[in-house]
């Protein structure tokens, strides 16, 4: 009975959220929220100096397990045509962090009714996943030193209902980006020769950046080098002065990691120099690649057989996900949940069946406790 309460509860809450979307770093009302919520259900929450976002915990004592979810929304106006959509034209919860939310919210209502715990579940609501920025704030205020395990729960649009996916080892890609201007002399079209061309130091980058990954790489290392925007000039008769490139590069080893920013440099600094020019090159370096513990994995296979929920391995991706910096400090696993087949994230179509609660909310539970169980 009472974790048919807490999954009816979750849905209003899921609801509420969707309707009401924040983007990164300005999730003030969607906090308060949360902590309303918590407050109503004597839930305490940390006092940490984050701006959005928060961390309650249930229980005393060790062990300690810790699950994440994500609360911030995407720059998307909504396409879905729920009775329940954003509004607010171009905000819109297209990842399903407000499936997310209320997943953890139902959690935690149930775990609340289980007291005493046999130790501590810190329950992170964490800001600015979309900008890969929370999970550091979170981090920075200490708050999970103590932390022996930790879970993260994401909607997958690919996957049925209620299909538990995660694999041992890397799930998701590492995320770095890049900006290049190039800097050369303007002259006429007609005059090339009295020119330092940027556009052919851009032309010669994205040939030299592509041979990172067919010559610097080994085989069978998934990398990708992406030239996803380029620019420059402002009329057909004049060869420009300046030009840039971005990209964004994905890898699982942080050899390979290094290697790329490096051979980055080394090619835009040498073609523009070749070229009669130089190059300034910005690089950021977002989150490593999630790396999954075996056994935490297996628990939750074990769980999800347990719920009479399927479990299948996850594909191969080299998708982004700021999970990773806890998985940086704290062995544990990122589990994704089918919420039904339909448009992917980050689609302004995409819609999460809130019926999905009905699993996702019971698996999380049954996890926690066992988690907590394994640590003693």
């Amino acid at each position: 009975m009472e974790i048919r309460r807490s999954i009816a509860e979750a849905k209003e809450i899921f609801y509420r959220l969707h309707r009401h979307p924040e983007l990164s770093g300005q999730e003030f009302k969607t906090t308060e929220y949360i902590k309303q919520v918590l407050s109503d259900n004597d839930i305490p929450v940390y006092p940490l100096s984050l701006n959005t976002g928060l961390v309650a915990h249930l229980g005393c004592g060790k062990p300690v397990v810790a699950f994440r979810c994500d609360i911030d929304a995407l720059p998307m106006t909504e396409e879905s045509g729920l009775a329940y959509a954003s509004e607010y034209p171009g905000r819109m919860h297209a990842c399903g962090h407000d499936f997310h939310t209320a997943s953890l919210l139902g959690i935690a209502l149930t775990l609340r009714n289980c007291l005493p715990l046999q130790g501590t579940v810190k329950l992170i609501f964490q800001p600015e996943e979309e900008n890969m920025a929370g999970a550091r704030q979170v981090l920075q205020t200490g708050i999970l030193d103590d932390v022996e395990v930790i879970f993260g729960l994401h909607c997958c649009a690919a996957y049925p209902k209620g299909t538990v996916i995660s694999r041992p080892g890397f799930m998701n890609g590492a995320v770095d980006e890049f900006h290049i201007d190039f800097y050369g002399n303007g002259a006429h079209a007609c005059r090339p020769h009295q020119s330092a061309d940027p556009i052919i130091m851009i032309a010669s980058f994205v040939q030299e950046a592509q041979t990172i990954v067919s010559r610097n790489t080994a085989p069978f290392h998934p990398v990708v080098v992406g030239i996803t925007r380029i620019g420059s000039g402002t009329a057909k008769n004049i060869i420009p002065e300046t030009g840039f490139v971005e990209g964004t590069v994905r890898s699982l080893y942080p050899e390979d990691r290094r290697m790329i920013k490096e051979r980055i440099f080394c090619l835009a600094g040498g073609i523009a120099a070749n070229y009669g020019g130089k190059a300034d090159i910005g690089f950021v370096e977002g989150p490593p690649a999630t790396n999954n513990e075996a056994s935490w994995v297996a628990l939750a296979e074990k769980i999800a057989d347990e719920q009479g929920l399927p479990f299948t391995k996850a594909p191969d991706s080299l998708s982004g996900e700021d999970f990773a910096f806890y998985q940086q400090k704290i062995p544990g696993a990122f589990i994704q949940i089918g919420t039904g087949i339909g448009p992917m994230m980050h689609n302004p179509a995409f819609r999460a069946d809130p019926d999905t609660l009905n699993d996702a909310i019971p698996f999380g539970v049954a996890l926690v406790k066992a988690a907590l169980v394994a640590l003693r």
